[in-house]
C-alpha cells in the first residue's frame, strides 16, 4: 500500500492501548506528508480489527498483530520505509533461574542473527 493511499480513508486509532504505536505512526504519516483522518479510536487491537472489519476503515499495526487477524481482515505491507518500534527486555539480575539464562542466551542469538 502507498502511504498517500491511505490519507482518503477512515483511519482506526489504538492509541489508548498502544501509546508508543500512536506517536510512531504519527511520526510515520508526518515524514510521508500526509494526515490520518481518524475516525475512530479503538480500545484494544482486537477491537481495532473488528472496527475494521465492520467499518472498512484501516489500522496501522505491528507486524506481529499479522498473525491475530481476525478472517476478515486482511493485512497488507506499506510501501517505502516503514515505522519501526524499538523493543527491549527487561529482566531482574538477582533472578538465577536456569530457565531465564537459556531465554536470554537464545534471545541473544536471535539478535545476533537479525543483527547481521
Amino acid at each position: 500500500m502507498r502511504p498517500q493511499d491511505l490519507a482518503r480513508e477512515s483511519f482506526i486509532s489504538t492509541a489508548r492501548v498502544a501509546p508508543v504505536l500512536r506517536t510512531v505512526i504519527d511520526d510515520y504519516a508526518a515524514k510521508e506528508g500526509i494526515t490520518l483522518k481518524q475516525k475512530y479510536d479503538a480500545e484494544t487491537l482486537s477491537g481495532g480489527m473488528s472496527l475494521v472489519a465492520s467499518t472498512g476503515g484501516f489500522t496501522l499495526l505491528p507486524l506481529y498483530v499479522r498473525n491475530a487477524l481476525i478472517p476478515s481482515v486482511v493485512a497488507r505491507p506499506l510501501r517505502g520505509e516503514v515505522p519501526t518500534i524499538g523493543l527491549m527486555m527487561g529482566y531482574s539480575k538477582s533472578n538465577s533461574s536456569p530457565l531465564l539464562k537459556r531465554f536470554l542466551l537464545r534471545a541473544d542469538e536471535l539478535v545476533n542473527r537479525v543483527s547481521h
